[in-house]
């Protein structure tokens, strides 16, 4: 897949194709995000001026504007009067943001996407458990060990989870796989920030994930998918009661 530097704005304007002068703003939107999340565009590319992009869709510049405008709103991409429209992220930041504009984060989904996530992260551990350096391991070991150290600090606590489920993701050598999870994760985040709130709640998260460490550390892989998995219920349970308490219907 083509890489477009940040003044390929001739390349970019190439791969879009005609749409039709027809086609809404919202079409319009989502032909740009298909380029977006399909092509290989570095975050940071400024995008061709909305002439030029209405000439290449075929369609007037005041669909294009109100694309560019709602991009703007999710996020997509950054209007700098003067300058232009950059992008702002790669597709992994992407996803997410589209996704979460389609779906809302209903109850449904969100129940829907826990169970995802849980069948993904516990393949993911079975999969590190094969494939994880002993670096990687230690690193997971200090995310274990912070989440200890800010059991009552809430903050420190979250991003010390988190990054144990990244460096996981990452040791899976699976770049689809981390994918996968960290947009599910980034969609879920909101929800799962709530769902450890009090000390018993972390200390049953610590406990988990020592659990799936120590699986890993004695490359059992077996025994890491079985504590993934059980980490997985609890969290869920955690999220789901969250969910039932504040998530729109």
């Amino acid at each position: 897949m083509p890489v477009f530097p940040a003044s390929a704005t001739d390349e970019i304007s190439a791969a879009l194709g005609a749409m039709g002068s027809g086609s809404a703003a919202s079409a319009v939107a989502g032909r740009l995000l298909e380029l977006f999340t399909e092509q290989s565009i570095t975050p940071g590319t400024r995008l061709p001026p909305e002439r030029q992009l209405a000439a290449s869709l075929e369609v007037g510049r005041s669909a294009v504007r109100e694309a560019l405008a709602a991009l703007e709103i999710l996020g997509v991409v950054d209007v700098r009067p003067g300058s232009g429209t950059y992008l702002r992220g790669n597709t992994s930041e992407l996803l997410p943001k589209t996704l979460s504009w389609g779906m809302m984060l209903s109850r449904t989904h969100t129940v829907e996407l826990v169970e995802v996530r849980g069948a993904l992260e516990t393949y993911a551990a079975r999969l590190a458990t094969e494939r994880m350096t002993d670096e990687s391991l230690e690193v997971m070991r200090s995310h274990v060990d912070e989440m200890r150290d800010s059991a009552t600090d809430f903050k420190r606590f979250v991003e010390a989870d988190l990054q144990f489920h990244l460096e996981l993701a990452r040791s899976t050598d699976n770049a689809v796989l981390l994918d996968l999870l960290q947009s599910i994760r980034s969609l879920l985040r909101v929800w799962s920030e709530r769902a450890v709130q009090d000390d018993g709640h972390a200390q049953q998260a610590i406990e988990e994930h020592a659990a799936v460490y120590e699986a890993i550390a004695s490359r059992d892989a077996d025994a890491a998918a079985a504590a993934m998995a059980a980490h997985m219920r609890t969290a869920a349970i955690r999220l789901a009661g969250d969910v039932g308490d504040h998530a729109p219907l």
